[in-house]
This record gives structure tokens, sequence and C-alpha cells, in this order.
């Protein structure tokens, strides 16, 4: 394979698995909402993913395989933190409030952030054992993941700005903390039911 085709697979590749509705990517979309801590939290997100898919594509993903109990412990964990997100965005889709902007520390994004990337074992699951072994030592492969990776954080959390006047309204609010609120909660039970 060419140095070009294997970039375009790794981004390719890349972008099928990240671009599915899930936890990290609700919460990039929420903070690009809310214009608080954007940057920082896209930087987390990218950041992690390439730190994974540079040990998935060194050959990582063997050594998981054989741990599968890190990957249960990260499920159970993950799942119960999900669970409290949930539950969190379901009291804000209560009690909604207009779009305000860089409200609140810097801090709690990106520790949200953090845990939404690292204790969710979905993430392990694509870029350390699916990307890994794809790629198979392929660096140019995973050069076009990490790249896709900060292509769609940045467009996820800057072009939700593009969103913010019909966000000005608390009713908007409501709908998409209860959408995030559905996914945290349902993926937070699978993840504890299916380990």
């Amino acid at each position: 394979m060419d140095r070009v085709t294997d970039l375009l697979l790794g981004f390719g590749t890349m972008m099928t698995l990240i671009v599915a509705i899930g936890a990290q990517n609700a919460f990039v979309l929420r903070q690009g909402l809310r214009r608080h801590a954007v940057a920082k939290v896209v930087a987390v997100c990218a950041l992690s993913d390439a730190i994974l898919v540079a040990v998935g594509v060194a050959g990582f993903g063997a050594i998981v395989k054989r741990f599968p109990a890190a990957i249960t412990i990260a499920a159970i964990a993950g799942g119960l933190f999900l669970l409290g997100y949930g539950f969190l965005a379901a009291r804000r889709a209560f009690h909604p409030s207009a779009l305000q902007a860089s409200e609140g520390t810097n801090t709690r994004p990106v520790l949200t952030a953090l845990a939404l990337t690292w204790l969710n074992p979905h993430v392990y699951l694509d870029t350390l054992l699916l990307l890994g072994s794809i790629a198979a030592s392929r660096w140019l492969f995973g050069v076009g993941a990490v790249t896709a990776s900060i292509t769609w954080f940045v467009a996820l959390g800057y072009g939700a700005r593009l969103l913010g006047p019909l966000f000005a309204k608390p009713r908007a609010w409501r709908v998409l903390d209860g959408l995030i609120a559905a996914v945290m909660i349902t993926l937070g039970v699978t993840l504890i039911a299916g380990w």
C-alpha cells in the first residue's frame, strides 16, 4: 500500500468509529454549545485518541487481549460514571436554562472529558484492538486516524456554535439534555450489564 492510501484508510476508518453518537461526542457538543472550555475539551479528546491510536498501532492490542479483566474493570467503572452523568443530564432536562457562555471553571469539563474518554471500554476496543489490528504497525495509517480524530473534535466543538441561536431557548436545552441523558444511561446500563 502506498503512503496516501494508508493515510486515507486510517482517516476513513477512524471517522467511521468516532462519528457515532456517544458519551464523548455528546459532551463535546454540549461544551461547544455553551462555549465553555472548548479548546481544552477538544485537546483532551484528540490527545487521548492520539495516545490510544499510537499504542494500538505499536501492538499493545495483543497485550490487552491477554488481560480482559482490565476491560471489564473499565466497563464497570465507565458504566457507573455514565449512569451518574446521565442522571445529571436528566436533572438538567427538567430544569433547563438558556444558553450561557463560559460559566464555571475549566477544571470540571477537562476532568469530565478525561473520564468520558479513559473510562470508556469502547475506546480501548476501537483504538487499541480494532485500529491496532487493522494498522498492523503501519504508522501512516495511525497518522490518518489521529488526523480524523482532531478534525472531528475541532469540527464538533467549534461547529456547535452555529447552533447557538437555536439553543438560546430553554426548550432546546431540555431536548438536548434529555437525549444526552438517554444516551448516557443506556450506555451505562449496557456496559454494566454486558460485563
